[in-house]
């Protein structure tokens, strides 16, 4: 993993060094076969109903060019996620929590996605990241995330190959062009941004998660998510109100 200094944004030291301790994370990767299932939560020590911090709010974006985010760019609430595609946890909040999510409240306005690559596990994760950031320029990022994160994926590896493979799967239409993209400068550069991100968050393992300033660590249920939400959208409207 690169031994990068964390980025903070302004009044962000406090913030950060709070999150250190309130966001401590364990490994999420499954300790064994069965841990990925549809049972499985993240062991976290962080409390998913942690308070929210207003200054992270800062770190959506809110950019409607961004080809890898899922919304409206001016939705209510943001929900950025910090993962890595070899993470089993990830795989598990792609494929269980995170159709729901958008069925549910991106459909409608409410919620906007936004992905940060966050590779922790070595050269492999680095590629796929990179990887992910190319299909994104030809505007197949959901579908290359679908994939890659698709049942018994990770376990193929994500070797030059098998990257080659799931871009067709995920029908990124230049092959050259997305071969290109992955090795190039900029997607070194738009990864290692994420990366800066969520070490400026303390994060240390994945998935990790904001929404509207409020940090979740973990593939933690269903419930979780719409709570905080839901808790998000009311405050955003109160704001609104005169």
């Amino acid at each position: 993993m690169p031994k990068s200094k964390p980025v903070v944004i302004v009044s962000g030291v406090a913030v950060a060094a709070a999150l250190l301790g309130l966001v401590s994370y364990t490994a999420t990767k499954p300790s064994s076969p069965g841990a990925s299932g549809s049972s499985a939560v993240a062991e976290v020590s962080a409390d998913p109903s942690a308070g929210v911090y207003p200054e992270l709010e800062a770190y959506a974006r809110r950019d409607a060019s961004d080809k890898l985010a899922l919304g409206r760019a001016d939705a209510p609430v943001v929900l950025i996620e910090y993962a890595d595609f070899k993470c089993g946890y990830c795989g598990k909040f792609a494929r269980d929590t995170e159709p729901v999510l958008i069925r549910k409240y991106v459909g409608n306005g409410t919620l906007r996605i936004e992905w940060r690559n966050f590779p922790i596990f070595g050269e492999e994760s680095e590629a796929v990241a990179r990887a992910s950031w190319a299909a994104g320029q030809q505007g197949r990022f959901w579908q290359f995330h679908k994939a890659a994160y698709a049942e018994g994926a990770k376990e193929k590896g994500f070797g030059k190959d098998r990257l080659a493979a799931l871009a067709k799967e995920a029908g990124v239409p230049d092959a050259a062009r997305f071969a290109k993209d992955t090795d190039g400068p900029a997607a070194r550069k738009a990864v290692r941004a994420d990366q800066e991100q969520g070490y400026s968050l303390g994060a240390t393992s994945t998935p990790s998660f904001l929404v509207n300033g409020r940090p979740i660590a973990g593939a933690q249920p269903l419930e979780t998510f719409t709570e905080a939400i839901d808790a998000a959208a009311k405050a955003a409207a109160a704001k609104d109100r005169p």
